[in-house]
């Protein structure tokens, strides 16, 4: 039975990683801090026979060893999360973020086990070739502005990890996730989806921050844990970088649109200059969308999910935890 050790477990995609993978017969251990991952993403696994978890820092190097020693493949998810968050918490989003990869990916070397390293497409910065791929320049804003610490962290990781496999030879696979969206995702760090659908549902205002052209795919997370599992199966597929994602185009005002429609709401479509939602200076993409060539080639995974079923799964799970804030 394999075992897998999933960093993040608590959070949004760690907690559906954890389901995904105790039904498909394997053992499960999830460490979690809670700094942005619930309990309640996970109490329905806890009778589980094969479910254990920690609810500790993965930069606490004893414990990791100990979980790393015990199991087979690690699903490294945690992070610092959320535009929000990274904008008011830059110490917390560098030091999590490169501190704690540093932590995995050493401990991993040691027991020479698989590691499956989520990274993000804002590493592609202020990209402006269209559809972004994986071998693609990116160019980052100035470190004077806080929102790109976290891009920034995250190709630190992505180095560090190709830099394990490249110099000593350890299991790691890089993927890069692209505005992944569904049921049990927190609206608390910037999340735009799940902040959409609560205001439409309570038929509040929906905050638009900016102009709203700025144009995203939003990737369906059971579409998303589909790709990351058959990359941790894939033959070839160690040492490589892959996009996973959506390639369904939409920009930020359409999608309230499209929220408001879909959850029956009376809401106002209001815009929130970036300043006042943020920072002053802050900057954004305008467009982000990703190849998708390279991961179909080696796995023949594709998304399957329409943004309008993944609108009304959110809005589904939302309608029964309207009690959450």
């Amino acid at each position: 039975m394999i075992h897998a050790l999933i960093t993040g477990g608590a959070g949004f995609i760690g907690s559906h990683m954890a389901e995904k993978l105790l039904k498909a017969g394997q053992r499960v251990t999830v460490i979690d801090d809670l700094s942005t991952g619930r309990l309640a993403n996970i109490a329905h696994l806890q009778g589980h026979p094969h479910f254990r978890f920690a609810i500790e820092d993965i930069r606490n190097t004893t414990v990791l060893d100990r979980l790393v020693s015990e199991c087979d493949i690690i699903y490294h998810l945690a992070a610092a999360v959320g535009v929000q968050k990274i904008v008011s918490q830059p110490i917390h989003t560098i030091e999590v973020n490169i501190g704690g990869s540093e932590v995995v990916l050493k401990t991993a070397a040691r027991y020479r086990k698989k590691v499956m390293m989520a990274s993000t497409s804002e590493v592609y910065g202020k990209g402006v070739k269209f559809p972004f791929e994986e071998d693609d320049d990116s160019l980052l804003g100035p470190t004077s502005r806080s929102r790109w610490s976290y891009a920034a962290s995250k190709a630190i990781d992505e180095f560090l990890s190709l830099a394990y496999h490249k110099e000593v030879g350890l299991p790691v696979v890089v993927f890069r996730l692209f505005n992944t969206v569904g049921p049990r995702q927190s609206g608390q760090y910037g999340m735009v989806v799940p902040r959409f659908v609560r205001w439409a549902l309570r038929n509040q205002p929906i905050q638009v921050y900016g102009d709203g052209a700025q144009q995203r795919c939003f990737g369906n997370v059971f579409d998303v844990l589909d790709a990351i599992h058959r990359l941790s199966e894939a033959d070839g597929a160690e040492g490589q970088v892959f996009n996973i994602g959506s390639t369904e185009e939409i920009s930020i005002l359409q999608l309230a649109e499209r929220v408001r429609e879909r959850a029956d709401s009376a809401s106002d479509i209001q815009r929130i200059p970036y300043d006042q939602a943020y920072e002053p200076g802050f900057e954004d993409f305008r467009r982000r969308v990703p190849s998708l060539a390279k991961i179909q080639k080696l796995t023949g995974w594709q998304p399957s999910t329409s943004l309008d079923d993944t609108i009304d799964q959110i809005i589904a799970y939302e309608k029964e935890h309207l009690t959450h804030g």
